[in-house]
């Protein structure tokens, strides 16, 4: 890769990984659903000057589904008190399940590099399992693990849009997330308080907003789709790695997370699990993946 967009696939790792204390912080003045309602509200103004993506209308709203699931479990899951740095490396595990599920429904053989990431990736997850139930309920830490799966089988359908500017894909898969956010908000928090959350935030919030939608969703996925147009999904994904690090390192710094030996062991061997399915194992044709 060239040095400029090395230093592009760095900065989205970082983008990313600061995510996810954005998130945390914004969590203590809006609900997970108000939270994600505004954020892709923001990340949908570019369809303002953007055309629809060439793709069909089941699609698009398959994708949109997926990304609502994703967003709202991993945010309930922080707002229940799993910490951020470990939901960063939670949501990084959808490179087990996309491989796992690829060879299910897809009939993709995984290599022996896979297998042995993804057996390594488990007993990481396995170790963390263990760890539940102290200073976060087994509820949401299941709820938690539902986000790498829809990441995961959104990875599968994205294949089928390979052609697609990803700028103009997720501006509009964020147009068509605000009807079913705004249910949900509607469902779980009402209208009134809804309306007072959303129109009081504090500058704090506000700025994570802008940072979430713009950064994150906007700026990161053109970046991120930008590179896996110019190079081999081999050698970007593994970038990808960097995001559960950089989000525990940050979570650590801004709000005081502590992890205990076994689950810092059980988060740093989930982490050499991915970077053996990505490093060292293809799919026999290779499932390239949009972080």
């Amino acid at each position: 890769m060239k040095p400029a967009d090395t230093a592009l696939a760095l900065l989205v790792a970082i983008i990313w990984g600061l995510g996810f204390v954005f998130t945390r912080y914004a969590l203590d003045d809006l609900s997970p659903s108000q939270l994600n309602l505004l954020r892709f509200a923001i990340a949908a103004l570019p369809c303002l000057v953007l055309p629809r993506p060439k793709i069909s209308w089941p699609l698009l709203l398959g994708l949109t589904a997926l990304l609502v699931v994703q967003f709202l479990t991993q945010t309930f899951g922080m707002a229940h008190g799993v910490p951020a740095g470990l939901t960063a490396v939670i949501v990084q595990s959808q490179a087990l399940f996309t491989i796992g599920l690829g060879a299910l429904f897809l009939g993709e053989r995984p290599s022996r590099a896979q297998i042995g990431g993804i057996a390594v990736a488990a007993c990481g997850l396995l170790m963390i399992c263990f760890t539940v139930g102290y200073d976060f309920s087994v509820g949401a830490f299941a709820v938690s693990m539902t986000a790498p799966v829809s990441f995961a089988v959104m990875n599968l359908l994205l294949r089928r849009t390979s052609a697609v500017p990803m700028l103009d894909l997720f501006a509009w898969i964020s147009l068509a997330s605000l009807p079913p956010l705004a249910a949900a908000a509607l469902m779980a928090d009402g209208l009134a308080q809804s309306w007072q959350a959303m129109t009081h935030l504090s500058p704090g919030v506000m700025a994570s907003l802008l940072l979430l939608s713009v950064g994150s969703t906007t700026i990161g996925y053109w970046i991120w789709g930008r590179l896996l147009h110019a190079y081999t999904s081999a050698q970007v994904t593994p970038f990808a790695l960097l995001v559960p690090f950089i989000g525990a390192g940050a979570s650590s710094l801004a709000f005081g997370e502590t992890f205990g030996p076994l689950r810092l062991a059980g988060m740093v061997i989930v982490v050499v699990g991915l970077a053996i399915m990505l490093l060292f194992g293809r799919f026999r044709p290779e499932l390239p993946e949009v972080g």
